[in-house]
């Protein structure tokens, strides 16, 4: 447990905040609250992109990264989205829509990749997102779980995806990362293989993995810590003593 008082305040509840409750306020500390021993295990990232194109720059931005990720010791893996039904035009037991479900919950990080089309993200991207759920049951698939945020183009460098797919990592309670990686003119940016040429545009793809797993690194084993909310702790203490006072009666 996380002393809740670390700087030693004489009142840390002040008469000033009449409002709070005490029970459920906490200070923020510096220090770590006590845990199990770190993580051993290689950094599991989930990969998400947005075309169904035979092929897709997204697709291939995706499997470019997937390459660095794994070199950088991290275990990846990638949801096919063929298949995957429109959110609420089937029921969430669809297998595509449990496999997906899966996949979040065994992620510690995740990277999205989306092209820009009519100046956004794809529908097929936010579908996918839409079928994760904020809550399932008493597990939360996404807080506190780092991201990376990545587009293709068409034409002349654009951040739009990039943007909206940060709004939605935040509302997913994501810790998103800094950098971040657009590619314009993806038909000139991957050979017949379909590998990425070497370009600055590749060298931004390796940075913002790099970042990824540094956070992934960093934060974990204490996600739950760091998304820790107070109106959280109030609720939970609330809907406690509701539960206590049902079973007196």
């Amino acid at each position: 447990m996380l002393d809740t008082n670390p700087f030693n305040l004489v009142n840390p509840i002040s008469s000033d905040l009449p409002n709070i409750d005490a029970a459920s306020f906490e200070v923020p500390a510096t220090a770590r609250p006590q845990m199990a021993p770190p993580s051993s295990h290689a950094p599991r990232v989930l990969l998400l992109y947005g075309s169904l194109r035979e092929r897709s720059y997204s697709r291939l931005l995706s499997e470019e990264a997937a390459r660095l990720l794994q070199a950088m010791g991290a275990e990846t893996r990638t949801f096919d989205p063929r298949g995957l039904p429109l959110p609420d035009d089937a029921p969430d037991t669809h297998p595509k829509v449990q496999e997906l479900r899966q996949l979040a919950h065994w992620a510690e990080a995740m990277v999205w990749t989306s092209p820009e089309r009519h100046g956004a993200m794809t529908g097929l991207m936010k579908a996918q997102i839409d079928w994760i759920p904020l809550a399932d049951g008493a597990v939360r698939p996404t807080q506190g779980k780092a991201l990376a945020v990545m587009q293709v183009s068409g034409g002349s460098q654009s951040f739009n995806a990039v943007n909206q797919l940060r709004v939605l990592g935040r509302w997913m309670r994501m810790l998103t990362i800094p950098n971040q990686s657009s590619v314009a003119k993806a038909f000139l940016e991957f050979d017949e293989a379909g590998r990425m040429n070497p370009s600055a545009y590749y060298d931004r793809v390796v940075d913002v993995m790099e970042e990824l797993v540094k956070f992934t690194l960093l934060t974990r084993d204490l996600s739950p810590w760091l998304v820790d909310r107070y109106s959280e702790r109030k609720e939970s203490a609330e809907a406690l003593s509701k539960r206590v006072n049902q079973r007196a009666l």
